[in-house]
């Protein structure tokens, strides 16, 4: 493959996640007030898109509440500073076996729903873009599997374009684009499709360049792909995603760190990702760009 810089690249911020990280750090957002004013704080930094999970105000915990995705969206939307807003549509998939001497029943932390179900907070809300994460995978956990299906992707899929609202295909393995690659020759999905790819998350692709290459080379050459890696080598994958034509995703959701002892906030990192992009010789864009790029529409507030 030609080394082919891309000179224009988009930064997406995810900003809370849906992993257990609301007790290491005090920078990880969990009310919708807090998750919106980290949103508007990473936009005013250089982030054109934000990505949002929301979690128990009080708990931190993972939600899939409708009413938090809700007022989330509203706070944003009602702010002065514009953004592009990516939902996660990532929850309700989640199979939790017994030990493996007894697998069955499945046990606490299963968390099984219709494809209606997931994708209710995307037709109440619709935002611009929203996750559909393109495959099923082992997680670090010993008994946590991450459950997608072909035919329950189908048919969040085509909820998702009826809606009008932009798939981000999540793509943790090479297996993922290739079934990604099915969707859009089916008509589940519009071409030109938009992907993200996340490395590093175990047990799926590892963040070792081979296999990054390996999944960028997967990628149409008409698809608008990003890529992110988790921990320390977060912001190692800005550079090399926009040495080889990508975009780039940093946030909390993937990394807690800004530097040695330092944690971040999300703002700081997209900060960073700034300096690096512009660093390159690249230029950082914002969400009406974004919007034309990838053919979004820009969702007014409520009224």
């Amino acid at each position: 493959m030609p080394l082919e810089m891309n000179t224009n690249v988009f930064i997406t911020c995810a900003i809370t996640g849906s992993g257990s990280t609301q007790d290491r750090s005090p920078h990880v957002p969990r009310s919708p007030q807090q998750i919106a004013d980290s949103a508007i704080a990473a936009a005013r930094a250089g982030a054109a898109v934000v990505h949002c999970h929301v979690r128990d105000p009080k708990t931190g915990v993972p939600s899939r509440d409708l009413k938090l995705y809700r007022e989330v969206t509203d706070l944003i939307r009602a702010s002065d500073v514009d953004m592009v807003l990516n939902l996660t549509a990532g929850m309700g998939g989640d199979l939790v076996t017994g030990a493996p001497d007894a697998p069955l029943p499945l046990v606490e932390g299963t968390d099984m729903v219709s494809a209606a179900d997931r994708v209710a907070h995307i037709a109440d809300c619709l935002p611009e873009i929203c996750t559909l994460d393109c495959g099923t995978m082992n997680f670090a956990e010993a008994d946590y599997v991450m459950v997608n299906t072909p035919g329950m992707l189908v048919e969040m899929g085509r909820m998702m374009t009826k809606l009008g609202v932009k798939p981000e295909i999540e793509a943790f393995d090479t297996g993922h684009l290739w079934y990604a690659k099915k969707l859009v020759e089916d008509g589940v999905l519009d071409a030109p499709a938009l992907v993200q790819l996340c490395m590093g998350v175990p047990w799926g692709a590892p963040d070792d360049l081979n296999t990054f290459m390996a999944m960028v080379n997967n990628v149409p050459n008409d698809w608008n792909w990003s890529a992110f890696s988790l921990g320390r080598n977060e912001m190692a994958y800005v550079a090399a995603a926009v040495l080889v034509g990508g975009n780039v995703r940093v946030g909390l959701e993937d990394n807690l760190w800004l530097g040695k002892g330092e944690l971040a906030t999300n703002e700081a990192l997209v900060a960073r990702a700034v300096t690096i992009i512009e660093a390159m010789g690249a230029r950082v864009m914002g969400p009406a760009e974004v919007r034309e790029k990838l053919g979004l529409t820009k969702r007014m507030p409520r009224t």
